[in-house]
């Protein structure tokens, strides 16, 4: 890969952000202990990764990192009312979350296949999420802590028709809005990338959601050393640059 004055300064920037993830974790007493944001973060960081990874690897790395991350920002809003037993959100603030996916997902086909398209396959997408809010299907739903990893008939089952809706909403926009190069492929492609990550976001759920609520204080203030040295590496890199006399690309 050649690197860029842009790609540089992204790199910087997600150390100084992995600087500041890492002291918060340090400062895990100041913050409340168990039952403060900590615990929120830890899923946050968690399903972000593993879905920025599986959607990245399917769709693309945009489409990884804005899909990854309001899924995973949204999801663990709603997971971490659930490990608290509280009842879920309304359907007012469940279209709310609803509608930030879905313009995550928006967002990161807009390269692939234009403004238009992806418009209209966030609008679809939306829709289609509130529907199931109404008819119970949540991040949360049959929600578990558990040092296994394991999938539900129900997760199941709603995982097959996420599916199957995402490939009739990218075959829809494809054919009223803006055709695509091989639709049906790109609807398969679509569909069974967020299909497969649905189903292992509800597969391993149990066991993220044992490991956030069970981190001793020790685990998470090595946890937020080892973060602060990932950012301070990736912040030393422009600077390394600048020592080897590494010249970079104009774009």
């Amino acid at each position: 890969m050649q690197l860029n004055q842009q790609t540089v300064a992204a790199i910087s920037i997600s150390g100084s952000g992995l600087d500041v993830l890492g002291s918060l974790y340090l400062a895990y007493d100041l913050l409340g202990g168990e039952h403060g944001p900590l615990r929120v973060l830890t899923r946050m960081v968690t399903y972000s990764i593993l879905a920025g990874l599986g959607f990245g690897i399917g769709l693309g790395a945009l489409f990884g990192l804005t899909a990854g991350v309001t899924t995973a920002v949204t999801a663990s809003i709603e997971l971490n009312r659930e490990a608290r037993h509280l009842p879920h959100y309304s359907l007012r603030w469940q279209a709310l979350f609803a509608a930030i996916r879905s313009v995550g997902f928006g967002a990161g086909l807009y390269p692939i296949v234009g403004f238009q398209f992806a418009a209209a396959f966030a609008v679809l997408n939306a829709m289609g999420q509130v529907f199931a809010y109404s008819r119970g299907v949540r991040p949360g739903m049959d929600y578990s802590r558990s040092r296994r990893p394991h999938l539900t008939r129900r997760q199941f089952s709603s995982t097959v028709l996420r599916s199957l809706g995402f490939i009739a909403t990218a075959l829809i926009c494809s054919a009223f809005v803006h055709h695509v190069d091989h639709p049906l492929l790109f609807a398969l492609r679509v569909g069974l990338v967020t299909g497969i990550v649905t189903g292992l976001f509800q597969m391993v759920n149990p066991f993220i959601e044992y490991f956030a609520d069970n981190l001793p204080a020790r685990t998470l203030g090595v946890f937020g050393v080892g973060l602060m040295l990932c950012g301070f590496a990736l912040q030393s890199l422009q600077y390394w640059l600048a020592l080897l006399d590494v010249h970079l690309a104009n774009r």
